[in-house]
């Protein structure tokens, strides 16, 4: 199927999702679960209407836009303020539940895939590390289920993908390293350069771009209009003057829209609307690309043990350091039960950032052989969580804020 094709397929399914998406919903069938769901539907796995090959030119160009925008828009909505005076419970998730995912993660890996080197399954447990808020919506938008419950669940979201990032990159330049033969140490500075330029230059173009929007609005320059296509040109000038000066231009993104965020009420509006219309096609078409290229490249790596370590990783090796992590808490000067745990703990989707940073790996490293197995566990876990928290996630808030609405 030419590139024109797909475009048309995904019009179409935008345009039938759209006018059920309500109906839908009532039957907690989420819009990744449909994309993804036709994607496959129309892969060589089912159909065989498309070939689409996951590094051609039209899916790298989709995945790069959507990482860009969605690292942009998530670290813009993180209100550092409102972070500041409940801080606690996002920051003992990524202080002490994150590295904990991460150790545990690499150490089970090493047990189920013995025979792979330890640095593959370190890059493993960072890709599955990442939690995406979008396939657990009902949760963090339902106004039932208490504020600042949500307000963690959508905190930690938004900075682990972040936080995570930089640790990918050092990871597969090491790998890079050793298979180009640049010796021990070449990757340090690789590493270096592009986290702090990245960091620099995105900080700048989102000062620089908040200031110059509120100047505008001010003298009242700007057609209103055009205020949601300011963010979305900030953070693709962040991208890519990053790269241009040797950063890292998925860093400088999220530095953008932390900075722009936090310097400008009436941007941080205007990203939110973005986001919730936009932004949500680019990460739904992600999905839907996701089903169609790459599902189907991995699906013969699959295997029993792929299988099993896709399920620790969405239930014991994401909650359990999440429950002990959050041992002790307090909220409202009451310590959290269980339940409130447990809860937390089991809206930790693996989604869209997993799908990004995968492909991006597989970009760097030039393709998936010799990591057959990593992007086939990054493939079930993401299809498996796609079903099980969509699923759960309107249900599980129904009964949770009814046993917690005194909260």
């Amino acid at each position: 199927m030419a590139d024109h094709i797909v475009i048309l397929t995904i019009a179409i399914l935008v345009l039938t999702y759209g006018y059920i998406s309500k109906a839908l919903s009532r039957f907690n069938i989420s819009g990744p679960m449909v994309f993804t769901g036709l994607g496959l539907l129309i892969s060589p796995l089912v159909l065989n209407l498309s070939t689409l090959q996951i590094d051609a030119e039209f899916v790298t160009i989709i995945v790069e836009l959507a990482l860009v925008l969605v690292l942009f828009s998530d670290a813009a909505l993180l209100d550092l303020k409102l972070l500041r005076q409940s801080w606690k419970l996002p920051a003992r998730l990524l202080l002490i539940g994150l590295p904990l995912t991460i150790i545990l993660g690499t150490f089970v890996a090493q047990i189920v895939f013995p025979n792979e080197p330890a640095i593959y399954m370190l890059l493993l447990a960072l890709l599955l590390t990442p939690t995406d808020a979008a396939l657990g919506k009902a949760v963090v938008s339902d106004p039932s289920v208490p504020a600042k419950i949500r307000s963690t669940i959508n905190v930690e979201s938004g900075l682990n993908d972040g936080i995570v990032f930089p640790i990918v990159i050092t990871v597969v330049a090491i790998i890079v390293s050793g298979v180009n033969g640049e010796g021990d140490s070449g990757w340090l500075g690789y590493v270096f350069e592009q986290v702090l330029f990245g960091a620099l230059v995105g900080a700048f173009v989102g000062y620089v771009g908040a200031k110059l929007t509120q100047l505008s609005i001010k003298h009242n320059w700007m057609q209103h209009s055009y205020q949601n296509l300011i963010p979305i040109a900030l953070a693709v000038v962040a991208f890519f003057l990053a790269e241009e000066f040797h950063g890292n231009g998925f860093i400088a993104a999220f530095f953008a829209g932390l900075y722009a965020g936090n310097t400008s009420q009436p941007m941080r509006e205007h990203i939110e609307e973005f986001a919730e219309s936009e932004g949500e096609l680019l990460v739904l078409i992600s999905f839907f690309l996701f089903g169609l290229a790459f599902v189907p490249v991995t699906f013969a790596f699959i295997n029993l043990n792929v299988v099993l370590y896709s399920l620790l990783s969405l239930t014991v090796l994401r909650m359990i350091p999440v429950i002990i992590c959050l041992i002790g808490a307090r909220l409202d000067n009451k310590k959290i039960d269980f339940a409130t745990m447990a809860f937390i703990a089991w809206f930790g989707p693996r989604g869209i950032a997993s799908i990004l940073y995968v492909l991006i790996v597989a970009h760097e490293v030039g393709g998936i052989e010799g990591f057959e197995t990593v992007y086939a566990v990054v493939t079930v876990t993401v299809l498996m969580s796609i079903v099980a928290h969509g699923l759960s996630a309107q249900p599980l808030a129904n009964w949770y804020s009814k046993k917690h609405n005194e909260q």
